[in-house]
């Protein structure tokens, strides 16, 4: 009989360096919270996620773009602002502040699901076609009859 070591996930390494054809590196960001628990709309926790991307972007240099914040996970364009900005890090600070910022409203003690998912737009993809797509989210999932309406969406920076 042999060891075997338990599986553990690790999270997918960031490019390293990626086509100079692309003219601005935008990614596309989706992260979930722990066990998928709706909490992120509740008015004083949309607030506090929203606020708490922008500090952590800025100190991170990334800039966002549009975002949709739905129950369960949020969905959100983002971009470098320097050559050494690291997604990783930044999604690690948005997290961990927001982390601390919703469990004042008694939510706890861990928000976040560990890992987050992101597609670099490919340079034959379209920003706003994407975002055509994910402002639908919520109609998709019943929550409103047209994107207009859901009030937890809005844009940062313009990318």
């Amino acid at each position: 009989m042999t060891d075997k070591l338990p599986y553990r996930r690790q999270h997918l390494r960031r490019l390293e360096k990626v086509s100079s054809r692309i003219k601005r590196l935008i990614y596309f960001v989706t992260a979930c919270t722990l066990d998928r628990k709706g909490v992120l709309t509740r008015e004083d926790a949309f607030e506090r996620i929203v606020s708490t991307l922008h500090e952590a972007a800025r100190r991170e240099s990334w800039l966002v773009g549009r975002f949709v914040v739905m129950p369960d996970h949020i969905h959100f364009f983002c971009a470098p602002e320097s050559e050494t900005a690291d997604l990783s890090k930044f999604m690690k600070r948005f997290k961990s502040l927001s982390t601390r910022r919703i469990w004042e409203l008694g939510h706890g003690p861990r928000i976040w699901q560990k890992e987050f998912f992101d597609h670099l737009l490919r340079s034959d993809e379209s920003y706003e076609a994407k975002w055509e797509y994910v402002r639908h989210n919520p109609v998709r999932h019943g929550l409103c009859e047209n994107p207009e309406q859901w009030k937890y969406q809005g844009e940062i920076d313009v990318l």
